[in-house]
Parts: structure tokens; C-alpha cells; sequence
């Protein structure tokens, strides 16, 4: 499974000015369908995470929080709150619509995790919305010969990742290899293959990838071959792309800009879920 691009994050900031590495949705990598935008943030200086994600709109696609290091808070318009922490998952549909907002539990320390937005099919992007924590010790992992894959969503070998989607296929996980480590993971092949190293650097077919750096993989083969030259870890992030238009206007993703005229009116009158 080779490598047939590798892209670099780049600077941004989001919410109340959260200090972020883009690196899906960025001027030079757009979304890489169903995979919309990726988020690292990561930083112990809380002026720089401190302000959070205060209360935001979102319509017609999903949210995912992992993370790493440090807490996170959430609440939306129809009651839900929950807090995930270290190797925690938050999931969230937003599909018709939801208020959200997302503050950090700390005002010190390491925070450290990515927020990653997948695209739903036009059939369910007004569907009801949906939200989801899951604890860390409620993510599945599976053993492997030099470290570990914590299984996010699909599966591996006989173990399942808790976030899914009907008649959606997508690969979500974190790998995270000893130093010389090096491992075959046999993957279910999608239309879109990813892999972003988050910590130490990667050989994958030989290929070195370091930390800060997202491969897209080639899509023919059907096996990873990847060697850690120091203790290391990277989110894979696979799924078979939906072929549809995407219109985005911030946190509305639908398939038209009428769509997105709908949903700012929808927003602007209150009409978006409220309890």
C-alpha cells in the first residue's frame, strides 16, 4: 500500500481562536470524500485552547473528537453533554441540525486530540440528530506484534469499532507501533485511504512519513506494510467516497447552495434543533 501523495498541516485557528494544524480542508487539500476536514490540536500552553469551541451551528454531516491528552467538554441543543478524555471518542450526527460547543475541562496541561467531519449521504443529512460518548475503555484493541490498534469505527480481525453509520464503510483507528517495530495490516480496501503520523515517523512501503505529515495511500493494495523508527502513532483514516456534489459554507455541508441558503435562513430563525 503505497504512498501516492503526502501532504503537510498548516496553521489555523478555530472557535473563540483555538490554535489548530489543518490538515483535511486546507487550500492545497481539499475534502477527501467521505472525509471533510481534520483537525490536530495540540499544545500545553492553555492560551492557546483555553477559549474552546463555544456554542456552534452545525448541519448535514458528522463530527468526531478523539483524544489523546487532556479533557473535553461537550453540550448541544437537544440536552446531550458529556466529557472525553484521554483515548475517549465523542460522536456526533449532526444531519438537521444541531447546536454544539465544545470547551476544554482544564485550564493547564497537554491537550491533545484531532476532530475529524465525514460527509452523510444527501438521504440522511436531515435525518434526526444523533450524539455518542464513548469512555476509553469502551474502544476495542487489538494486540499486535509491535504495539497496538485501537479500533475507532469498522473492524479488525474479530474486533469492531464502536462509531457507525447504516450503509456507510469507513475505517477509523489509531496505530501506534514500538520504536523498530514494523507490522502487515491486512485493511479492507476503500476509495479513500489515509494515514496521519501524529507522533514519532513512519516507514510505510519503505517510505518515510514524519510527524505532521498525512499520506494518502494507494487504493490497489490490500496490505500496509509500516515500520516505526521510534515509538510512534498515526490515525488511519479509510472510507469509500460518496460521489456526490458537497457545498460547504462553514459548519453546513449539504449538496447545493440552495441547500446552504436553506440551512443559514433555518439557523438565523431558530429553526435548527433546539430540544
Amino acid at each position: 500500500m503505497g504512498i501516492v501523495k503526502r501532504v503537510k498541516g498548516v496553521a489555523a485557528q478555530d472557535g473563540a481562536g483555538v490554535k489548530l494544524s489543518r490538515i483535511i480542508n486546507q487550500p492545497a487539500f481539499k475534502h477527501q470524500d467521505p472525509f471533510l476536514m481534520l483537525d490536530e490540536f495540540r499544545s500545553d500552553d492553555p492560551d492557546d485552547y483555553i477559549a474552546g469551541f463555544p456554542p456552534h451551528p452545525h448541519r448535514g454531516f458528522c463530527t468526531l473528537t478523539y483524544m489523546l491528552a487532556g479533557q473535553m467538554a461537550h453540550e448541544d441543543s437537544v440536552g446531550n453533554q458529556g466529557l472525553v478524555g484521554a483515548g475517549g471518542v465523542q460522536w456526533m450526527k449532526a444531519a438537521r441540525g444541531i447546536i454544539h460547543a465544545e470547551m476544554p475541562k482544564q485550564t493547564d496541561g497537554l491537550m491533545w486530540g484531532f476532530q475529524l467531519w465525514i460527509n452523510l449521504p444527501a438521504k440522511y443529512k436531515m435525518d434526526e440528530p444523533e450524539w455518542f460518548d464513548y469512555k476509553a475503555n469502551t474502544i476495542p484493541e487489538v494486540e499486535l506484534q509491535s504495539g497496538l490498534l485501537r479500533l475507532i469505527a469498522g473492524h479488525y480481525g474479530d474486533k469492531q469499532g464502536p462509531v457507525s453509520l447504516p450503509e456507510q464503510r469507513f475505517f477509523i483507528a489509531d496505530l501506534r507501533l514500538n520504536e523498530k517495530g514494523s507490522e502487515q495490516l491486512a485493511l479492507a480496501q476503500h476509495t479513500t485511504q489515509l494515514m496521519y503520523v501524529y507522533q514519532g515517523a513512519l516507514l510505510i512501503d519503505g517510505e518515510r512519513i514524519e510527524r505532521g505529515e498525512l499520506a494518502v495511500l494507494d487504493r490497489q493494495a490490500a496490505t500496509l506494510n509500516v515500520t516505526a523508527e521510534q515509538d510512534s502513532g498515526a490515525m488511519i483514516l479509510m472510507g469509500d467516497a460518496l460521489g456526490e456534489s458537497i457545498s460547504q459554507y462553514g459548519p453546513f455541508v449539504m449538496n447545493t447552495p440552495q441547500e446552504i441558503e436553506q440551512a443559514i435562513r433555518d439557523y438565523q430563525q431558530g429553526k435548527l434543533t433546539q430540544g
